[in-house]
């Protein structure tokens, strides 16, 4: 071994690590140390004194030596007897509480979320389709014809042209007296439909009594009609009452059957949602860990173990 400086070697005795020469110089001495080590050959290869001195085995030793006398030794205490039972006919049964609603609910299976979900639903929608008035739709149709002057393209653009005419409020003012409304119930039930390669206009109206949506479509129809008509000399296009709405028969909302469905379909839908996003329960059996940390060891163990 060849060395610049080592504190640990030089505290030592040099018979404690005879092949261990200090370098002094710059590169050129260690060059020419190097030198004589392979010149000389391969020497002993048992370990030193000084090996022995720092070996891991001697300084644990030593260590545990200094937990033992801080620590004074190690006494074992006995542990008691555990406490003698009772005779069976000594003992009083104690009462079990019977378990909350809350625990109770905790127990349930995962899917009864679902499935209250459901119940719920289709219970708050039957209700719903039962509780709420039926509404009815009639329809009046208008038709727009071209006059000699015209064709049928031109009718065909100025058909789509009256049916967002249709629900303004110069034609709903003209429709009123005759539906026997006022403009903001025609405006909310009044609704109109056209095609791309009809010339026809749909008029619809809905309200809780049959023979009010007819009236209210018949009215608005015959309003269009007439405003359309005041102006067939410069548009060249008449428009026509192809049919008047009749009073319905069947209401055209949903049956209690219909929305029950609806509602138990998005009661599942949220039961299923609030199941996904829950947080996970642990385990009742499982009982929480408690981090420990470790002593020191006893001397004697530790040189056994070394």
């Amino acid at each position: 071994m060849r060395y610049a400086c080592c504190p640990a070697i030089d505290d030592l005795p040099p018979e404690a690590a005879p092949n261990a020469l200090r370098v002094q110089g710059g590169a050129a001495a260690y060059a020419r140390a190097l030198a004589g080590v392979r010149a000389a050959g391969p020497g002993p290869r048992t370990a030193p004194e000084a090996a022995r001195h720092y070996c891991i085995s001697r300084s644990a030793a030593r260590l545990m030596d200094v937990y033992t006398a801080a620590l004074g030794p190690v006494v074992t205490i006995p542990s008691p007897d555990p406490p003698r039972e009772s005779p069976r006919h000594d003992r009083e049964p104690h009462p079990v509480p019977p378990p909350g609603p809350l625990l109770r609910a905790r127990r349930l299976p995962p899917w009864s979320l679902v499935a209250a979900g459901v119940l719920a639903g289709g219970l708050l929608g039957g209700a719903y389709g039962v509780l709420k008035a039926p509404t009815y739709t009639a329809t009046s149709y208008v038709i727009a014809v071209p006059t000699e002057h015209s064709d049928t393209a031109s009718a065909l653009g100025f058909a789509q042209a009256y049916g967002r005419v249709a629900t303004q409020l110069a034609v709903l003012g003209d429709a009123q007296v005759a539906a026997g409304v006022p403009v903001d119930t025609l405006r909310d039930s009044v609704r109109t439909a056209t095609s791309p390669d009809a010339l026809m206009v749909a008029v619809s109206a809905t309200s809780a009594r049959p023979a009010q949506a007819a009236d209210m479509a018949n009215a608005v129809a015959r309003a269009l009609t007439r405003h359309a008509n005041d102006t067939k000399t410069a548009t060249h296009v008449e428009l026509l009452q192809f049919s008047r709405a009749l009073r319905p028969t069947a209401p055209t909302s949903m049956s209690a059957g219909v929305t029950a469905l609806v509602g138990a379909s998005a009661g599942g839908l949220l039961g299923g949602l609030v199941l996904l996003v829950r947080p996970k329960r642990r385990p009742e059996q499982e009982p929480v860990r408690s981090a420990s940390v470790p002593g020191p060891s006893v001397a004697a163990d530790a040189r056994g173990q070394l």
